[in-house]
């Protein structure tokens, strides 16, 4: 998909273009889809044939914000967060039938709460 105004478009949301023009999500292989914010981290896993979220979670969920008060004092904590949501998203979408997805970064790097919610719906049982 082509943007008239490409320079108006921030540089992640130019990547996270550039690889959507390459990947897309099926039925049969859904794209689990990441974004993340400054607090918070969301996963989604999605069929884009159809346009339907099969499965997602996010750190806005009561479950995810009683394990981790915001009180605590942990310079890690978000990544442990994403490793809950990567795991909550995985088991979803299993009970769905999912088994393998496309990962979709989402323009950002593979690298802190990314690559923690990609290992931990690995460990899920997720295959990509």
């Amino acid at each position: 998909m082509r943007y008239q105004y490409k320079k108006s478009l921030s540089p992640r949301k130019r990547r996270h273009l550039r690889v959507r023009a390459r990947i897309s999500g099926t039925a049969e292989r859904p794209r689990l889809n990441v974004f993340r914010s400054n607090q918070h981290i969301y996963a989604q896993v999605i069929d884009d044939k159809a346009g339907h979220t099969i499965a997602a979670a996010s750190t806005l969920e009561p479950a995810i914000r009683e394990a981790f008060s915001t009180t605590e004092e942990n310079g890690h904590r978000r990544v442990h967060e994403a490793e809950v949501v990567g795991r909550i998203v995985a088991e979803r979408a299993r009970e769905k039938g999912i088994s393998t997805v496309v990962f979709d970064r989402g323009g950002y790097k593979y690298h802190g709460r990314v690559k923690a919610v990609a290992e931990a719906a690995r460990e899920a049982g997720l295959e990509f």
